[in-house]
């Protein structure tokens, strides 16, 4: 099989993890990468022995570039991902899919008209816990399922936003702990429990000189009828593994940590298998950089093979714009200090 040719633009702090695990497969080859910055875009350049560019443009000229994986601020993803499907390349962005859902549906639609596939990053659907945890629920081993929870307690520095400016603002990042930190493990409540009808929620703002939310909570009707809770936050030192709390009427499971760990596994019958003990957790709890290549790899070889089987991307446009459609409810609730339906009409 011949092998995809991957670009990477935006080289901070997520885009060498993408290159290394690019570089990883044997299915895929990294042929170029874009920044603005010269000294990032150079310095992974020079790693991979591929060219840069300044303009990400001129990446997107290039024939043997196949799929673009999109790693810049987020509030420009959709514009350059809507210039990479006019260019005929399948598109793989970072979390969230945009800051806005009029972004995010220009970006799906203009991929579906394409005939491009769109692939939201939310690699934890990929690690060995959550997978099992999918499982248990579509087996219905968990019964009805009652609550669902999700808990972000994780910490960041002032100078983590300092050092990068776009961070925690409105136009850029879309907030703060919720759209940037949280949304992992809301995709996978959402995932587990299924779509919210309402939220009632509050943010505030309480450690860090940013726009956006420091923290944010929310109490939650599923469409089931099941009930759940958001709490996300950057400022509960000193950061705490990530947990997301699934219960229904015939057991509970607790997946904790960045590889999504099962911490406890609660039947009150013996129906479901333990699975075997996994490697320790890496969170993103203290540390953006605390990450492992494995969650993100097993995506990037899911979009290959949607790719050259035709099939969608476990984890769709579609899927990614739920996420943040979620995140949107949140932070208008919080504003309007009332309860939001969703679908959400955006302001």
């Amino acid at each position: 099989m011949e092998k995809l040719g991957f670009g990477i633009i935006g080289c901070g702090v997520i885009g060498p993890l993408h290159a290394e695990a690019i570089a990883s497969l044997e299915t895929a080859q990294l042929v170029a990468v874009a920044d603005i910055v010269e000294s990032r875009a150079r310095a992974l350049a020079v790693k991979y022995s591929v060219p840069c560019f300044l303009d990400y443009r001129e990446l997107l000229q290039l024939p043997k570039v196949n799929v673009v994986n999109i790693c810049v601020p987020s509030g420009l993803h959709a514009q350059i991902g809507i210039d990479a499907a006019r260019a005929g390349k399948h598109v793989v962005v970072e979390k969230p899919i945009d800051t806005t859902l009029k972004k995010a549906d220009q970006l799906i639609q203009t991929c579906r008209e394409k005939g491009v596939k769109l692939a939201v990053i939310s690699q934890h659907r990929f690690d060995p816990g959550a997978k099992k945890l999918k499982e248990v629920i579509e087996e219905g081993e968990l019964g009805r399922l009652i609550l669902g929870d999700a808990y972000v307690k994780w910490y960041r520095t002032q100078d983590y936003y300092d050092i990068a400016p776009w961070r925690g603002t409105l136009a850029l990042d879309g907030g703060a702990a919720l759209i940037n930190q949280s949304i992992h493990t809301i995709d996978l409540l959402l995932w587990m429990m299924g779509e919210v009808k309402t939220l009632f929620a509050y943010t505030d703002r309480f450690v860090h000189q940013i726009e956006g939310e420091d923290v944010g909570v929310a109490v939650i009707r599923f469409g089931s009828g099941a009930l759940g809770v958001i709490e996300g936050s950057t400022a509960t030192y000193p950061g705490f593994p990530e947990r997301l709390e699934i219960h229904g009427e015939n057991g509970s499971v607790v997946l904790e940590g960045g590889k999504s760990t099962i911490s406890s596994w609660e039947f009150k019958t013996p129906v479901a298998p333990l699975p075997l003990e996994e490697e320790t957790a890496v969170t993103g709890a203290v540390d953006p950089r605390a990450l492992a290549i494995a969650s993100h790899r097993s995506q990037i070889v899911d979009m290959i093979e949607a790719i050259t089987t035709g099939r969608p991307p476990l984890v769709s446009g579609e899927d990614g714009r739920k996420a943040l459609e979620v995140i949107l409810a949140i932070n208008q609730s919080a504003g309007k200090k009332k309860e939001v339906s969703l679908p959400l009409i955006e302001e």
